[in-house]
Order: structure tokens, then C-alpha cells, then sequence
């Protein structure tokens, strides 16, 4: 009995057991579309961010503090940075302009007769609102009571917020400082990266006269403003060097060296460096997430073997007949595992075209790019051949060692 005699026998046997066939087939499919809808959607997801990071990042470096010990993206918040280290980063080679960003912390922002509470603003500078970032309107004023507001904020409330509208900050006190929105944004030059993917409400407004955050800076000996975070904007085919040049000044001159404690370490990152931590993020999360979907595919192996012993019981007395005419153990066990790997690549072919229409969905509900892992969608259909075959393996040893006599026999 040659291959294509055992592939036609195989056929014959899916075809004659449909029900069966395709319930164990809608396992592997299962299986198969969770692993690439999985791999598919974070494949997407990753080339959102890394593409809108690596669009407004270029020539950014973030400077902040962050707990020694941590890895990842947590900040200190402590106002360390003081005006005579914004000077000075200032005066470094290939430094084209520096961003301070100072937290103004408010009990709640009030617009007509709607309150939000625990509420927080952004003081930083003008140079902050880009012409590519505002939606509407103009940006704030040094000096003013004004405010720009992201488009989150300006629904935030019932009646929507547009340049003109006037809100109330009430400060913890009790204080209250009315302001004129100028402007609605989608974003901010200078602004961690990360802090994009909160989209929360947010409001942004000039350092004078909202900051309020002075030290004594231990080099001038006076008192100054001081910032918990800095953004440099640097020549972008110099930011490796300016990098440099800025980690240097922070572990020997810098004010925020004495300021900050032992347990914060100060650093200085790049949009780059984002963007192989955000994605070293992402792939661990796909790796877990397509995991899941890998436990369905074992599933479908176990539905696959149950069905293939199922078969050789049923077919008992058929493989004794191809034993007395001559097949040989292997040839019979060939058969066996040819019907199994049809049943594994019917999934295959099916699960991976459903896989990549629920992944393309996801990415629209998301509203991120759409974008394909090709690396796992090769695998998941490896998997779901081997799936198939491996499942197939035990069934045919099984139907290799019936004995014909006996088989033949069997009713």
C-alpha cells in the first residue's frame, strides 16, 4: 500500500464520520485563532505605540527621578530639578531647548454647575503646546490665567469645553482661581511617553503663575523653582552624545544629585529607550496572553486522539482485512496518522484566516493600526500540524499491533 492509497483511505474515513470530524476540527481552529488573534492584536497594539512614540520622541530626552531599584516606569515625583540645573542643561552641546513640567496639585476643577474632583495640572511652558498638537484654539500665556486642555478634559463635563470657556481650580485650602481655556490639545511636546496611554482628562497651564514648588538650590544658595521632571530637546543625530553629556552633569553638578535621596536614582531616556521597554512589555504580555491560546490547541490534541481511538476501535475488522492482503504495520500505522494530520491541518487552514479577521477587529475596537505577526501565525500552524500528528501517533501504534485473526473476527 503505497501514500497515496493511505491519503485516500484517510479521506475516506473524515468523510464518512462529518459530525465527528468537524467537532474535533472546531477544536483546532479554536486553538489556532486564539493564538493568532492574540499574537495579531499585540503585534498591533505594539506598532501603534512604538510608532507614535518614535514620532514625537525624536530628539527627546527624558530626565526624572525614579526609585533606585526599579526597572521600569515608575517616577519620583519630588521637585529636584532646580532653575540653575535647567540652566545648565541648557548650555550643553547639541541642547536645543528644555521643558520643565511641575505638578500643580488641585481638589477639583469646576465648569458651570459640574465639579470633578481630584484633579491634577500640568505647569509647564508655552514652547509645551505645538501648531501639530492643538485641535482648536491658541496656546496659553506665560504669566496668565490660562489653560490648555486635552481632548479627554473638554468632554469631560456636560456642556463640552472650547477656547473661551472659563473653568474654576479650588485649590486643597479652598482657594478658588478661575481660568480662560485658550486651547484643546492632543497631546504636549515634552510629556513621558507613557503618559499618552492613561488618556485621562488633563490640563495644562504656564509656570508663573501656577508653580509653586521652590527649594534652596545648594549650588546658587538662593531659592529657585524646582521641577520633578525635564524634558531636553536635543539635535536628533546628536542624542546619544547629549544623552552622555546629561547623565554626566546629573551624577556630578546637578542640584537634583543633593536634592533627591539615596533611594532615587536619576536618569536621562531617550524616546528609543521607550520604545525597546514598551516593546519588551508588549511581547511578554503577547508571549502569556498566546499562551492561553496554546491550552486550546492541547485541548483540540486530546479531542483528536480520543476520535482516532474511537476510529481504530470502530475499523477494527478493516485493518485486519489490509493486514491479510498484504499491509504491512507501519503502512497501517501510516494511515492512522495521515487521517490525524488532515484533521490538524483543516484546522490550521481555517483557524488562521479566523484568527487574523478577529485580530483585524480588535485592532479597529482599539483604534490602533492593524498589523500582522507573521512569526506566530507560521507557528501556530507548525503547532497545529504537529498537534495532528502527535495526537495521531498512539491511535496507530494502536491499530499497528491489532492481530489480524483477531481482527477479522471482530463484529
Amino acid at each position: 500500500m503505497d501514500g497515496r492509497e493511505a491519503l485516500r483511505i484517510a479521506i475516506r474515513s473524515v468523510r464518512g464520520h462529518k459530525l465527528r470530524s468537524t467537532l474535533t476540527v472546531v477544536g483546532i481552529v479554536i486553538g489556532i485563532a486564539s493564538v493568532v488573534t492574540f499574537a495579531t492584536f499585540g503585534a498591533s497594539v505594539q506598532a501603534e505605540i512604538v510608532g507614535d512614540i518614535g514620532d514625537s520622541s525624536a530628539g527627546n530626552v527624558y530626565v526624572f527621578g525614579t526609585p533606585a531599584d526599579d526597572e521600569g516606569f515608575d517616577r519620583v515625583l519630588q521637585p529636584v530639578f532646580t532653575k540653575g540645573d535647567i540652566n545648565a542643561l541648557e548650555g550643553l552641546e547639541g541642547v536645543q531647548s528644555v521643558i520643565p513640567r511641575g505638578v500643580v496639585q488641585v481638589s477639583s476643577i469646576r465648569a458651570s454647575n459640574q465639579t470633578l474632583a481630584r484633579q491634577q495640572m500640568t505647569a509647564t511652558t508655552p514652547d509645551s503646546v505645538t501648531a501639530d498638537s492643538l485641535v482648536s484654539g491658541t496656546a496659553f500665556t506665560s504669566g496668565a490665567r490660562e489653560v490648555v486642555v486635552n481632548e479627554r478634559m473638554a468632554t469631560a463635563f456636560r456642556e463640552n469645553l472650547t477656547a473661551g470657556s472659563t473653568l474654576t481650580l479650588v485649590s486643597a485650602d479652598g482657594s478658588e482661581r478661575p481660568v480662560t481655556v485658550t486651547g484643546i490639545i492632543n497631546g504636549t511636546r515634552g510629556a513621558l511617553p507613557i503618559s499618552s496611554f492613561a488618556r485621562q482628562p488633563r490640563i495644562y497651564g504656564p509656570i508663573d503663575p501656577f508653580h509653586e514648588s521652590v527649594v534652596e538650590s545648594p549650588s546658587a544658595g538662593v531659592r529657585q523653582a524646582a521641577f520633578p521632571q525635564v524634558t531636553v530637546i536635543a539635535e536628533p543625530r546628536q542624542i546619544a552624545e547629549t544623552k552622555t553629556a546629561i547623565e554626566t552633569y546629573l551624577s556630578t553638578e546637578s542640584d537634583a544629585r543633593q536634592l533627591s535621596g539615596a533611594d532615587t536614582a536619576l536618569v536621562a531616556r531617550s524616546g528609543s529607550d521607550f520604545v525597546e521597554e514598551i516593546s519588551d512589555v508588549i511581547d511578554q504580555i503577547t508571549r502569556f496572553v498566546t499562551g492561553i491560546g496554546v491550552i486550546s490547541l492541547v485541548v483540540g490534541a486530546i479531542g483528536i486522539a480520543n476520535v482516532m481511538l474511537v476510529s481504530v476501535t470502530e475499523r477494527t475488522r478493516e485493518i485486519g482485512i489490509m493486514k491479510a492482503v498484504g499491509a504491512r504495520n507501519r503502512e497501517v500505522m501510516g494511515v492512522f496518522v495521515i487521517e490525524a494530520a488532515l484533521l490538524g491541518t483543516l484546522g490550521s487552514i481555517l483557524g488562521v484566516p479566523l484568527g487574523v479577521l478577529v485580530g483585524y477587529g480588535a485592532a479597529g475596537y482599539a483604534d490602533v493600526t492593524f498589523a500582522l505577526a507573521p512569526e506566530w501565525i507560521v507557528l501556530a500552524v507548525v503547532v497545529g500540524l504537529l498537534v495532528g500528528v502527535l495526537a495521531g501517533l498512539y491511535p496507530a501504534w494502536r491499530a499497528a499491533r491489532v492481530d489480524p485473526i483477531d481482527a477479522l473476527r471482530h463484529e
